[in-house]
Formats: structure tokens, C-alpha cells, sequence
């Protein structure tokens, strides 16, 4: 197998590593003010996801910046094309981020709400972008032969890649749902839990049938089997989840992702960005790597850095692991 092709599965499990771990602290941040009924709950909510919130996003930056070395034809076509989109879902990320931190600031429940409304909103904005995104990135977008971007910023939002936005941000809120499940005791478990039984069905279903489109537009023979793997872990997740088992239903979510990741990466390879204007168009692999000598060499760096970053962050996980409940939370103070 030759590096460009390597590269090309880093950069799908880097994207399968963020969406795992950021889909669930979106969720979270959706569900903010729906499971937490008063401040205490809420408080709990954050401190769920607080000390990993940040270190989810470093999956993000990594796979922007392996795409941009590795594969700059991809990243100058996507980037390009979506760049007011992309604008506006990093504005999401920093307006979420900011809240977290300036919530706390003032003993006002107006201020508190305002935050909160930012973090929802947020949350929200920034799932359905990187669900839009990833979505033209697989159905395609208006590129005419020099690689540029046909029509208005916007030229590329359709059905289909809606229906991927709205799968992404579904599987967040279950995901989230679950989570808060996994990691708090009492009445917001039993709610959480409740909540996911009950939106699950609906809200995985546009992620189902995004992943039926791609697969029987550009889908091989193989990718039937991970899309089967979806629906099979999914139904799954759900059984246990039904028993209280909310640490086998996340890993089954985990499971469910995996595959929906490798079908969509599987129907767009030998791709990496399909044209809608005409196939002759698409940037494929071949067309967009870099030099041997570079992809060489971030290969050695990748090799020694990447261990070391999910020893750390895995370090993280096992440290925050316990559950937490309202009475954890210390009173609240401001400077």
C-alpha cells in the first residue's frame, strides 16, 4: 500500500476519532438545558465533559493540518469551497468554548442563561457544520476543472447533504444523551437514559439514510457489510441501553460510527473530493498527495507523536472516569 493511501486511512480515523469523542460533548452541550432542570444539574452536565471538552477538539486541528500536509489539493478544494460554512462553524466552536469558561464569572442566573443559551446554540451549530461539511466532502460539490467551487457559497447545501447534517447532529444528541447516562448517578442518569430510548430511533434515522444514499451511489460490494454493521450495532446499542448498560451501549455507538465511517470513506476512495458539475473534475488521491518524501516523513513524526497524544488523553478519560451527581458540586463561587 503506498503512503498517499496510508494517509488517506489516517485522516478518516482522525476524523472517526473526533466525531466519537467531540459528537458526545456536543451532545451534551445540545442537551444542557434540556436534562439539566436547575443550576446544580446543569453544572453537572459541564463538569461531565469540562476536563475533555478541549483535548476532543486537538482531533479536529490534527485533521485539518494532516490534510493540509498530506493532501493539499484536497484541503486548498474543500477549503475553498466551504469556506463561509467553515467560517461559521469555527465561530460556533469559539462562541461554545468561550461560554464554558465565562459562566462561572457571575452569580446572575441571567448571565448563567445567557451562557447556556450560547453553549446550546453552539453545540448545535457545530454539529450540524462539521455534519454539512463532511458531507459535501463525500456526495460532492460544484468544482469546475480548475478545482474551484461553481456558484454561490452555499451552491452545495441540497437534500442529501441536509440529511447528512441532521445525521451527525442526531447521533450527537445520543451520543450525549448516553454519555450523561455513563457518567452521572441519580435522577439525571434515569432521565438521560430515558431521553436516549426515546429520541434514538429518530434521531439515527437521518444518519441511516444518509449512509443508504452514499452506499447506492458510489458504494462497492464490501461497504454492504459496514452498512449492515451500523444498523446491527445501533439496534444493539439500544437493547442494552433498554438493561442500563450504558457502557456497552457507548461502545456499541463507537461501533456504529466505525462503520459509517469506513462506508462513507469506502465509497469515496479512490477520492477525496467528487465534483456534481462533472466526474472528470473530482480530485482523487493520485492527483493530490504530496511528495513521497514528505508524506516519508510525516509518517516517522506521525509514528512517534500519535502514541504519546492518545497515552495522555487516554490518561485523561481514566482519571475523570467516576461518576458525578448534584451533590459533588461544591457552592458556586465568582472572583
Amino acid at each position: 500500500m503506498d503512503l498517499a493511501t496510508v494517509w488517506f486511512l489516517i485522516i478518516a480515523v482522525l476524523w472517526l476519532g473526533y466525531l466519537f469523542l467531540e459528537g458526545f460533548d456536543f451532545g451534551v452541550g445540545m442537551l444542557l438545558r434540556v436534562l439539566g432542570r436547575d443550576e446544580a444539574e446543569r453544572r453537572v452536565l459541564i463538569n461531565t465533559i469540562g476536563p475533555v471538552w478541549d483535548g476532543n477538539e486537538v482531533w479536529l486541528i490534527v485533521a485539518a493540518g494532516a490534510t493540509f500536509a498530506a493532501f493539499p489539493g484536497w484541503y486548498a478544494g474543500l477549503f475553498s469551497a466551504a469556506y463561509l460554512p467553515l467560517l461559521l462553524f469555527l465561530l460556533a466552536l469559539i462562541g461554545r468554548g468561550v461560554a464554558f469558561e465565562y459562566r462561572g464569572k457571575v452569580d446572575s442566573a441571567r448571565w448563567r442563561a445567557v451562557w447556556d443559551t450560547v453553549i446550546t446554540g453552539g453545540s448545535a451549530v457545530a454539529a450540524l457544520g462539521v455534519g454539512l461539511v463532511l458531507s459535501w466532502n463525500v456526495l460532492g460539490l460544484p468544482l469546475d476543472a480548475d478545482g474551484n467551487r461553481v456558484g454561490a457559497a452555499f451552491a452545495a447545501v441540497r437534500w442529501d447533504t441536509l440529511l447528512g447534517a441532521l445525521g451527525v447532529a442526531g447521533f450527537a444528541l445520543v451520543h450525549g444523551a448516553v454519555f450523561v447516562a455513563l457518567k452521572t448517578s441519580g435522577p439525571l442518569r434515569d432521565r438521560a437514559r430515558r431521553l436516549a430510548l426515546g429520541i434514538a430511533p429518530a434521531a439515527l434515522a437521518p444518519l441511516a439514510a444518509v449512509l443508504v444514499v452514499v452506499q447506492l451511489r458510489e458504494g462497492s460490494g464490501w461497504t454492504w457489510a459496514t452498512l449492515a454493521v451500523v444498523g446491527l450495532a445501533a439496534a444493539a446499542a439500544w437493547l442494552r441501553l433498554r438493561t442500563g448498560r450504558e457502557g456497552q451501549t457507548f461502545a456499541l455507538l463507537g461501533v456504529a460510527l466505525t462503520a459509517s465511517v469506513v462506508t462513507l470513506f469506502g465509497a469515496l476512495y479512490p477520492d477525496v473530493l467528487p465534483s456534481t458539475v462533472d466526474p472528470a473534475y473530482s480530485l482523487s488521491i493520485a492527483d493530490t498527495a504530496s511528495s513521497p518524501y514528505t508524506l516519508t516523513v510525516m509518517t516517522w513524526v506521525a509514528a512517534f507523536g500519535t502514541p504519546a497524544v492518545l497515552i495522555y488523553q487516554g490518561w485523561t478519560y481514566w482519571v475523570f472516569r467516576k461518576r458525578i451527581a448534584t451533590h459533588h458540586i461544591p457552592e458556586a463561587r465568582t472572583p
